[in-house]
């Protein structure tokens, strides 16, 4: 299974009040371990970005005047995405952005692309996290704290730091491995116009698959059984392969 984590930063909160993307950040998965392959993009929004959006990511105008504008990208965003399954934290805000970019393009008449629904399947981990936890923080700082991921160098958001840290997370919060091996060092620095990335990614052979035993199967099931017992719904029922 192809999945692309992503995490973009913006003008403001809402496109409907004309705000744009200045950042795309996405790396790829497949079969739930990174590729090395990573999507990373500053974009010219055509527009002032706000002071408390500026306190937030640190970008300024002056970091994006001379970077591409949305249509000159959005061809190789594309194709890095297409057909992928999305992991986003707070999806509706990320794929809100990126279809309204797409919309624009249709509008000037050249574009074949979007809406992102329509090719992608879309995963939220924000709803993912509030379904697990319930009345608690569910923030993506909240989250590494609760599954011990250090993101002690994140100052301030940035789209391809913030989405190595979200593959991290997703991992932990899905039962799978967290050492993901990834190389921050251009996000946390600022990064730059790098477009596509191949970074490489240490690998200590094939994943082994281990057979449960008939005592680690019973102990399974009494664990789904407790989960569905204090909750409305399961998640691990609608999951391929699970032992109900």
């Amino acid at each position: 299974m192809r999945q692309i984590v992503l995490d973009t930063e913006t003008t403001g909160i809402d496109p409907k009040e004309g705000h744009r993307l200045i950042e795309i950040g996405a790396i790829e998965m497949v079969n739930r371990r990174p590729t090395g392959r990573t999507y990373h993009q500053f974009i010219n929004p055509e527009r002032e970005i706000e002071a408390e959006a500026i306190s937030i990511h640190g970008i300024t105008n002056e970091r994006v005047a001379d970077e591409p504008r949305f249509a000159e990208v959005a061809d190789a965003f594309w194709a890095f995405i297409e057909g992928a399954e999305l992991v986003i934290h707070n999806a509706p805000f990320d794929v809100g952005f990126i279809d309204h970019e797409l919309a624009m393009l249709d509008g000037a008449g050249g574009s074949r692309l979007g809406p992102v629904a329509a090719h992608c399947r879309i995963l939220d981990t924000l709803q993912m996290a509030r379904h697990l936890h319930p009345g608690q923080r569910n923030s993506l700082d909240a989250l590494c704290k609760r599954y011990e991921i250090d993101n002690g160098h994140r100052v301030l958001h940035g789209a391809l730091l913030d989405a190595e840290i979200l593959a991290e997370v997703y991992l932990a919060m899905t039962g799978g491995q967290t050492a993901l091996l990834l190389d921050s060092s251009i996000a946390a620095e600022g990064g730059g116009n790098s477009g596509i990335q191949r970074r490489p990614v240490s690998r200590s052979g094939e994943l082994c698959v281990l057979a449960p035993s008939d005592e680690e199967l019973a102990a399974h099931r009494l664990k789904l059984a407790r989960i569905r017992e204090a909750a409305d719904e399961c998640l691990w029922d609608g999951v391929e392969g699970i032992v109900h």
